[in-house]
């Protein structure tokens, strides 16, 4: 249809309406809660790394000089543990027993691991000699007070939070998370695992985009299911903006029949319904809710996911500051049409050699079809026919 809306200027209308979101400061949050976030600046480590020279073994702290003519027996002068305070300086010609990361005594500056000493209830047999810093651990070896332990723009994992809480921060700043309400539309919809009267499906819309919202860096603050009401519409959108929700994502309700209910709510307060060229996902609608954006995507299930990974997904990634999905040619191992004027997002998988092949058809309730795919194959207006050996694009999922 000629009067189609293209993908591009949607996707540019989109971006328009969650401009405002790019303001939004960063935060600083708890190391344990850090997890997944992305660094908002260099984090410095305000100590040394270890904090103090240390034994990297169980064994005896000497001096090296001492055992340079080895095979040599040293009186124990004491015992060392990992623990609380500073340890007595070790006089020369005498050994000290130490625990590993127990800190080394001035004076010391080798260590002699047990397993290669022979030991009595006053003295220590040194079978051969040492050099200076032989299992010592010296303060700052690892990473001197001052250097950055994990640079901007890093998403944190495990290792992160280890070495952050070793440096002893006990918070960092991170860029902040988009807040989202996910309301699914429709008074045949049920939640998942309840039982199915006449006419009624399982709620689909509501886990998926709910979890890709979370896929995408930003934070679920509300989840919620209406019937065909524009009053029960109106009240989960009031919810919504109650639990400081920066953004509402909608399913369903903004097709062109009848007990269309985003529509009705939204269109007389200026909302844009649009039908867009490009299959799956041709009806869709944009609007604000007392300044607040919301973003309303088709009923089917396809073309809700796949709205959101078209329109939605890649600011929400951006301003997370995750990285994009992977996005490249891959070559189609059969031939498929397409239909003239219309962007096709067809579901493919990946196969050996850098080629790619459709899953199922382009339907819009082919939700199994959607789980056994790992990229979209995407196909320009302009094509209709594509054989094998062709170069296509592909978005990973």
């Amino acid at each position: 249809m000629a009067d189609r809306t293209s993908v591009d200027a949607h996707l540019a209308r989109v971006l328009a309406l969650l401009a405002p979101l790019r303001s939004r400061a960063d935060e600083l949050v708890p190391l344990p809660e850090a997890l997944g976030r992305v660094t908002a600046a260099d984090l410095v480590s305000p100590i040394d790394l270890p904090p103090f020279r240390n034994s990297q073994m169980d064994g005896f702290a000497v001096r090296a000089a001492d055992v340079a003519s080895a095979p040599v027996s040293l009186p124990i002068a004491g015992e060392v543990a990992a623990a609380p305070g500073t340890p007595a300086a070790l006089r020369p010609g005498t050994a000290v027993r130490i625990m590993t990361g127990a800190p080394v005594p001035e004076g010391a500056d080798a260590i002699v691991p047990v397993e290669d000493a022979l030991t009595t209830n006053e003295s220590v047999s040194i079978a051969r000699s040492r050099t200076v810093g032989e299992y010592v651990r010296e303060a700052g070896s690892d990473l001197p007070a001052g250097s950055v332990v994990v640079p901007t723009g890093v998403r944190l994992a495990s290792r992160h939070l280890g070495a952050l809480a070793a440096s002893g921060l006990a918070s960092v700043p991170v860029r902040s998370r988009v807040r989202v309400a996910v309301l699914s539309t429709g008074s045949e919809l049920v939640a998942p695992g309840s039982p199915l009267g006449p006419g009624q499906i399982p709620d689909a819309n509501g886990v998926a985009l709910a979890a890709a919202v979370r896929s995408a860096g930003a934070e679920v603050v509300l989840e919620g299911r209406v019937t065909d009401t524009a009053a029960e519409l109106e009240a989960l959108l009031e919810a919504a903006l109650a639990v400081g929700a920066d953004l509402v994502l909608t399913s369903g309700g903004v097709s062109m029949g009848e007990h269309e209910v985003v529509r009705e709510l939204l269109e007389p307060h200026g909302a844009v319904v649009d039908v867009l060229a490009m299959q799956p996902g041709g009806p869709q609608a944009l609007a604000t809710w007392n300044g607040v954006p919301v973003v309303c995507f088709p009923g089917n299930p396809v073309s809700s996911q796949l709205s959101f990974e078209i329109f939605v997904a890649p600011s929400l990634r951006e301003l997370a500051g995750l990285p994009a999905p992977v996005r490249e040619p891959r070559v189609l191992e059969s031939g498929l049409r397409s239909i003239a004027g219309r962007r096709q997002f067809l579901r493919g998988r990946r196969t050996r050699g850098g080629g790619v092949t459709t899953v199922a058809g382009p339907g819009s309730h082919l939700v199994a079809a959607l789980a056994a795919s790992d990229v979209l194959i995407v196909i320009p207006e302009d094509v209709v026919e594509l054989g094998a050996g062709d170069s296509v694009e592909t978005w990973e999922l």
